[in-house]
């Protein structure tokens, strides 16, 4: 596995606006404005540059558990940072986690994050179906970015091989700050989630997460103004 990056000063010729998600290539580096890094290892990055505020990406290592069957079914991914992330209700020091979904036939959209053990269960997290016209061919995370010093808040993840992924939702209060932060939608729900999210279960048949699956979700702008889901996140592939 590659060293891990932290945060670098953005050069001028990346001062533009717009978020910009780059994934690897086979065999390549990957360019970021003018700059390029070796594949030794999956470095994905994500960037959003805000007005008038400069923002640099922090560059992770992610690491793909390949081959077995299961972990195509519960798109099981390895996730190692140097700098600490934020996923809804939670914000997660840098290390090595475990992302996987919940095991339901039902429901595809509860993610779980564990410790890299497998031995304790960090975030129970809801998510809406997100797609890409082009499936990623390794693991790719999204970021909402903000100023420096404080953790960047995970956007969507996709799995390799597939042009759909999984959009977080955060509850509302989080969701206007995030809106506002980044000048961009954010999926929305109710600030009461917040206890289910914090489930230790990790049975599709356990009240908390039952309850997180039937709650509703909304978007909400920069100004914070509610907004239809399909403004946020795409339904279905634009060809």
């Amino acid at each position: 596995m590659g060293a891990v990056e932290g945060p670098t000063p953005c050069p001028d010729s990346e001062k533009e606006t717009g978020r910009e998600s780059l994934e690897s290539k086979n065999g390549r580096g990957i360019a970021v404005g003018r700059r390029a890094m070796p594949n030794n290892s999956t470095h994905l990055i994500s960037r959003f540059n805000l007005p008038r505020v400069m923002l640099c990406a922090a560059v992770l290592t992610i690491a793909f558990v390949p081959a077995a069957r299961p972990d195509d079914w519960n798109k099981k991914t390895v996730v190692t940072t140097n700098v600490p992330i934020e996923v809804p209700g939670k914000a997660l020091p840098a290390g090595t986690y475990v992302f996987k979904l919940l095991d339901s036939p039902s429901n595809r959209n509860i993610v779980q994050i564990f410790d890299k053990d497998e031995k304790h269960l960090l975030a129970t997290v809801l998510t809406v179906p997100d797609y890409r016209l082009e499936p990623a061919d390794k693991p790719l995370l999204q970021f909402e970015e903000r100023p420096s010093g404080t953790p960047e808040a995970l956007k969507a993840w996709f799995y390799p091989g597939e042009n759909y992924g999984r959009e977080f939702v955060y509850p509302h209060q989080r969701a206007v700050q995030l809106a506002k932060q980044t000048q961009q939608n954010v999926l929305s729900m109710r600030d009461e989630m917040t206890r289910n999210m914090k489930s230790s279960s990790s049975s599709a048949s356990s009240p908390d997460i039952q309850a997180l699956q039937k709650t509703e979700v909304t978007g909400v702008s920069p100004g914070g103004e509610p907004v239809d889901i399909e403004v946020v996140v795409l339904s279905k592939p634009k060809r």
